[in-house]
């Protein structure tokens, strides 16, 4: 990929999978984030192919939802390889605490993984001889961190920056303190040197100052009325679930979103409408933004 080193890859893997980013040195290889459940066997086929033999030392989380972690578990079984997650999300994992970890509230799959280290805001970390610096990233996730390279000016912003925007600040739903935090992100990313980013959705790009600035302006409009960040997250929802099946039957939408925890909060706190109404409204946006489209009873997935 253009303006990367030959040390490191990126396999952009579209929106159900995070991308993953592979880091080969003449000593170690290190895999950065490894996807959605149920996309886990392409993401081990990519590493193998990748890799040509070698084994894979180190496995990194930048957070811990489901489309960044979901193939935890099928890379440490095949490499055992030495895994690292955010310092406070720990506990949550130890004790695969599903309540505490965002799988069941969001009606996402993760199968079960462990830990040997932590990585906490400030750390340096030697990964394929480059050093790389884990930096605190809340908004879009409280324990989110971004890992930055300063010798090769290179970011993984995780779901803190895309080119277009950043993930859902999830924390706004639940009445928690998310967009001050997200700007302050973006704040600290408007700091460093940067180059190229690599994030954990989309292509890498380089115009960082021009993806500092949409994105400082998407997080005005949804901070403006918090309604806002409510609606997208419920679309994001169900797209989410259409990705992973592909195709929903229109009468079955309501009763999926009902079965997560997130919507049901969401809705009580924000948005306040029926759910048959609601899901109804999602599909819409949905098929209006070209996301979706209907055909008889079944919404598909475009």
């Amino acid at each position: 990929m253009a303006g990367l080193p030959d040390s490191i890859q990126v396999f952009e893997r579209g929106w159900l999978s995070s991308n993953n980013v592979l880091l080969t040195g003449p000593d170690d290889t290190a895999l950065i984030d490894s996807g959605y459940l149920t996309h886990a066997p392409q993401t081990l086929a990519l590493v193998r192919h990748a890799l040509a033999g070698r084994p894979l030392d180190r496995l990194l989380n930048t957070h811990l939802h489901s489309d960044h972690c979901g193939g935890n578990a099928i890379l440490q079984a095949h490499y055992g390889c030495h895994t690292a997650i955010p310092v406070a999300e720990a506990a949550k994992v130890r004790d695969w605490d599903v309540d505490a970890l965002s799988f069941q509230a969001t009606g996402q799959q993760c199968a079960r993984f462990g830990f040997d280290a932590t990585i906490a805001p400030g750390d340096v970390l030697a990964l394929a001889g480059m050093e790389w610096r884990a930096l605190g990233a809340p908004g879009h996730d409280p324990h989110s961190l971004i890992f930055y390279c300063p010798e090769q000016r290179v970011l993984v912003s995780a779901d803190a920056l895309w080119e277009n925007g950043f993930g859902v600040i999830f924390p706004e739903l639940a009445g928690e303190s998310g967009f001050a935090e997200a700007r302050a992100t973006l704040e600290l990313i408007a700091t460093l040197d940067v180059r190229l980013v690599i994030p954990g959705h989309g292509a890498p790009f380089a115009d960082v100052a021009g993806a500092l600035a949409r994105a400082h302006g998407r997080l005005d409009y949804l901070s403006a009325d918090p309604r806002r960040n409510a609606e997208n997250a419920v679309k994001v929802l169900l797209k989410f679930l259409l990705l992973e099946r592909q195709r929903i039957a229109l009468a079955e939408i309501a009763p999926l979103l009902l079965a997560m925890p997130v919507f049901v909060g969401t809705n009580a706190r924000f948005l306040q409408q029926p759910p048959d109404q609601l899901a109804t409204w999602a599909t819409r946006q949905l098929v209006r933004s070209a996301a979706a489209r209907v055909e008889g009873e079944y919404l598909l997935n475009t």
